[in-house]
């Protein structure tokens, strides 16, 4: 009964028995469908393998292991932070490249965390037996936040690994995720900005696309490169037209379980939100980096990040527009009932609780929409877009909230990340005093724009001044040296409190408008969103188990589909770019930015095989946080890194589809073409190839 009706019931929930769909758990994998449609055994062993040797990168990407001796690949704009932190107006690493020679050449990031897997519980019950059915929603918050504390802490206690529990469909389910940490990573390769982003904000979300977007890092332990036991061999054939990928990474956020009242909520308010703050940044930043060759140096990384989102969200939000997509998420919303009724004798019980559960989602919409842009301007800190600030925010709250009790905390301040925290809190990483100046101006006035000259909050904030003459007062701070912060820190709450800082004291003067906005979103959206998307799993796991995979939360996942290309107006879109395309596509717009090529490349045309496959597009089920992901072939080999979406598929946050939306990956051979025959890295090829 149970099949026939998860049959019926996933074309509903827009995931085809058939279709490639899907950020699987790894320790709920989609054995049965790889089986099925492919004939392919996913075996724990090939799980095994494929979770030690991906790895996440704190900063918001994918990478994974390629040699023995702690040899990482990711995306060069992954890397671009780093590539930024590392570089001086003297040696722009970001724009120029680098290529160590030797691991003595390599560098040390100044505050990068790498995680890896190493294993994963279901503590549902524990987390959810916390909650007890008569307590309020702020009751129920604490007592849940105190819960997923203790288990960490026990956990991390117990094991010395980074442990963290994650929330899954939205309130479903919860699992402890427990990581080895490595913090000694050092950069070894990255290629030249040109030819990285070849195409730049063009191409961006396009394809056909040329674009080397790799970097390599390397992990070390007490010193020394880490030896690992799990590493993707290189393949030097690479994806071919039909094959069977799969892709291992950390997609970042999805909204397909979320009703259509919530998705409503996204279009109406959220978004548009969303994309004038990113418009306006994107503006700013562009402006500071005209002024000078060295201010468009500091400004690229945060200038590339805030486009790239921009865009993104541009497609979500075309996508919400879209009448198919919401008629879409109106089946998930009212065809469930009437299958349960059908199918399932004495469902009553199901039915009032789904009815109740998305009606309760509804409400809560209308809740959020009464404080949701203080909220995100004062708590999120988007009004403050500065790296001083978030230090001064963390110093101050860190002080205050180390003397609670660990679940009493805010969760960014429990035990188990507090060694995380500190690590990016006391990072010697530079930071540029007029580049700070432009964000937070920018940020000043867009508080200004969204709540209106006269509101109190944004009067406190700007504290009778201009926003230009606000910012000239608190960037009159000492918090640039790390060793300052640290000695706030150290100080405790005696240290805050006597602080003169101007950015301190900014901090611990919004503070408590911005905790009890905080304290709203938990109690008033937050928690009861979460009860209320708990009783919706409830019913898919009674009808559907777990068929139908959770919304990604940057936690590795596993996703499949096949290489090949699409149509699009009219044309055929084959599977794969080559070598000789990218010198056509320079040569077709002039050679003028953003398709200017690096010189190595403009010279090093007669060298190359120009028959090369370059970039390549499959179906996997992919989204932002995939950047990076290591792209396997059924032996698990490396075959590939994804980069990118297509525009067709910006809509994979909402639903996914494979008729045109695909994945973009750099391909294995194209990375080894490159590297032997443009760059003098012997090397690095060895270690890739073992030759």
């Amino acid at each position: 009964m149970r099949t026939h009706l998860a049959i019926l019931l996933l074309g509903t929930f827009a995931m085809p028995v058939f279709s490639d769909e899907g950020m699987w758990l790894l320790n709920d994998p989609p054995r049965d469908r790889l089986k099925e449609k492919y004939g392919f055994d996913l075996t724990d062993a090939w799980l095994e393998h494929a979770r030690l040797a991906s790895v996440r990168f704190n900063n918001g990407g994918s990478g994974s292991f390629v040699s023995p001796n702690g040899l990482i690949i990711t995306n060069h704009h992954i890397g671009a932070d780093a590539l930024q932190k590392l570089s001086t107006p003297e040696r722009d690493l970001f724009r120029d490249g680098f290529a160590a020679k030797t691991q003595a050449d390599e560098l040390k990031c100044p505050d990068l965390e790498l995680n890896v897997l190493q294993w994963i519980d279901d503590v549902t019950d524990q987390v959810n037996g916390a909650v007890k059915p008569e307590m309020k929603p702020a009751e129920a918050f604490a007592a849940r936040r105190a819960k997923m504390s203790a288990i960490e802490k026990y956990s991390t206690e117990k094991t010395a690994l980074r442990s963290d529990v994650v929330t899954l469909y939205q309130g479903g389910a919860y699992h402890l995720y427990r990581y080895t940490k490595y913090t000694d990573v050092r950069l070894v390769f990255a290629p030249e900005e040109k030819i990285a982003a070849f195409g730049g904000d063009v191409d961006n979300f396009e394809f056909p696309r040329f674009n080397l977007d790799i970097s390599f890092f390397r992990a070390y332990v007490d010193g020394k490169p880490a030896q690992v036991r799990h590493w993707f061999k290189f393949s030097a054939e690479g994806a071919k037209e039909g094959d069977l990928v799969f892709v291992t990474g950390h997609p970042g956020t999805t909204n397909r379980l979320e009703t259509m009242e919530k998705l409503k909520h996204r279009r109406d308010i959220t978004l548009p939100y969303t994309l004038a703050r990113l418009r306006a940044m994107e503006a700013a930043l562009i402006q500071y980096g005209e002024r000078a060759p060295e201010n468009k140096r500091q400004a690229t990384t945060d200038l590339h990040r805030v486009a790239n989102s921009r865009k993104a969200f541009s497609g979500q939000y075309q996508g919400l527009l879209d009448p198919k997509v919401l008629d879409m998420k109106a089946q998930v919303d009212n065809q469930l009932l009437p299958q349960i009724v059908i199918i399932t004798p004495g469902s009553e019980p199901y039915q009032k609780n789904y009815r109740d559960a998305v009606r309760r989602i509804a409400d809560v919409q209308d809740v959020y929409a009464t404080f949701e842009k203080p909220h995100n301007l004062l708590e999120n800190g988007t009004a403050f877009p500065s790296t001083l600030f978030t230090f001064a925010r963390h110093v101050v709250r860190l002080t205050s909230e180390a003397d609670k009790p660990n679940g009493e905390r805010l969760r960014e301040y429990r035990d188990s990340n507090l060694e995380s925290l500190k690590f990016e809190l006391f990072s010697p990483a530079p930071i540029y005093p007029e580049l700070e100046r432009a964000k937070l101006q920018a940020g000043l006035t867009f508080l200004a724009e969204q709540l209106g000259g006269g509101d109190p909050l944004v009067l406190k904030v700007l504290n009778g001044k201009s926003p230009s003459q606000r910012v000239d007062e608190l960037l009159a701070s000492k918090l640039y040296d790390a060793a300052e912060r640290k000695r706030l820190v150290e100080g405790g709450v005696k240290a805050i409190e006597a602080s003169t800082d101007p950015m301190i004291v900014f901090a611990r003067t919004i503070d408590p408008a911005a905790r009890e906005l905080r304290k709203r979103y938990e109690t008033e959206v937050e928690e009861p969103e979460r009860q209320a998307y708990g009783e919706i799993a409830k019913v898919r796991f009674a009808l559907l188990g777990k068929s139908i995979p959770p919304d990604a939360t940057f936690t590795l996942r596993l996703a499949y589909g096949v290489v090949q290309g699409y149509e699009a107006e009219g044309q055929k879109v084959p599977f794969a770019t080559t070598f000789g395309g990218v010198y056509e596509r320079a040569e077709k717009q002039k050679f003028k930015e953003p398709f200017e090529l690096p010189k190595r490349w403009a010279d090093g045309k007669a060298k190359l095989d120009l028959a090369t496959p370059f970039d390549f597009v499959s179906t996997a089920d992919t989204i932002g946080g995939n950047s990076g992901s290591p792209v396997l072939n059924r032996a698990g080999e490396f075959v590939g890194i994804n980069f990118d979406r297509n525009r067709f598929g910006l809509v994979r946050n909402f639903v996914y589809t494979d008729v045109q939306a695909r994945h973009i990956s750099v391909h294995s051979r194209g990375i080894l073409e490159a590297l032997r025959k443009l760059y003098d890295v012997p090397g690095l090829v060895t270690e890739l190839t073992g030759h």
